[in-house]
């Protein structure tokens, strides 16, 4: 019988993906002015996109 293998990294991949954008999102807009709010945008943004991609491939 085969060993079956672990499915950890396929199930948590994605949601672990967008917490750290998310995270590198908010902590940007923590710090600063500037580049900090175009890369809390970017950060914040991906996850957004994401989120919308995957709910209007599901209709």
């Amino acid at each position: 019988m085969k060993p079956r293998q672990s499915n950890f990294w396929r199930v948590f991949s994605t949601p672990t993906v967008i917490a750290l954008f998310s995270a590198a999102g908010l902590f940007s807009a923590l710090l600063g002015d500037g580049v900090w709010d175009a890369l809390s945008w970017v950060g914040l943004g991906i996850p957004a996109v994401l989120a919308l991609r995957g709910l209007l491939q599901r209709r």
